[in-house]
């Protein structure tokens, strides 16, 4: 017997809804995990943040860990979107130098809530379980390979190569300039490290 249309349109609604939610707790959970730390955020307090109650977390996710994978995921895909947009913006910079100008900005280093996951959290996702490693690791080669096809005229295993010793610089740079207490080291650090990596490669 087939079912009438009114229930299936209320079912695809209903689907649409539940992924448009889980969507809105994995964006969520991406901004609060950077700005409070994946330890320092509560399950709770996260869904409060989304505007949902605790109880519903289970509906969508079987437990944090696996939150924390696709938050990770989601996180570095807005990191891309960022270096996409400088990219198409860079006029007369070399690629490389837009990236660099971009991850390596004060905004970037005053708004850890939408920047980077691993200058955000990488003392904390070494010690996350395997899947969310592994997602990771995949967002990290991910953000290597833009760098990578920024460097022009080496060839594609050196390319890779420099992209990692960039990337790992700029995360070090980012982070160390987060932590230092004094406003005018914190950016130098950041404009000594555009100026080295722009210079070096």
């Amino acid at each position: 017997m087939l079912r009438p249309r009114k229930n299936l349109v209320q079912m695809k609604r209903s689907k649409q809804e539940t992924a448009e939610t889980r969507k809105r707790i994995v964006e969520t959970a991406a901004t609060e995990f950077r700005r409070n730390g994946i330890d320092g955020t509560g399950l709770a307090d996260l869904m409060g943040a989304a505007g949902l109650t605790h109880g519903g977390f289970y509906r969508h996710f079987d437990s944090k860990d696996h939150l924390v994978a696709e938050s990770c995921a989601a996180a570095v895909d807005s990191v891309v979107e960022s270096l996409t947009s400088a990219l198409s913006k860079k006029r007369k910079r070399s690629g490389l130098e837009a990236v660099a100008g971009s991850y390596l900005a004060k905004d970037h280093r005053d708004n850890s809530s939408n920047g980077c996951p691993f200058a955000a959290l990488a003392s904390e996702l070494v010690r996350s379980d395997d899947s969310t490693r592994a997602a990771a690791t995949k967002g990290f080669l991910k953000l290597v390979d833009i760098i990578a096809a920024q460097l022009g005229s080496v060839r594609p295993d050196v390319a890779k190569g420099q992209a990692l010793v960039v990337l790992c610089t700029m995360i070090g740079a980012v982070t160390m300039s987060r932590l230092v207490t004094d406003p005018e080291l914190s950016s130098a650090i950041l404009r000594q490290t555009e100026k080295q990596l722009t210079q070096s490669y």
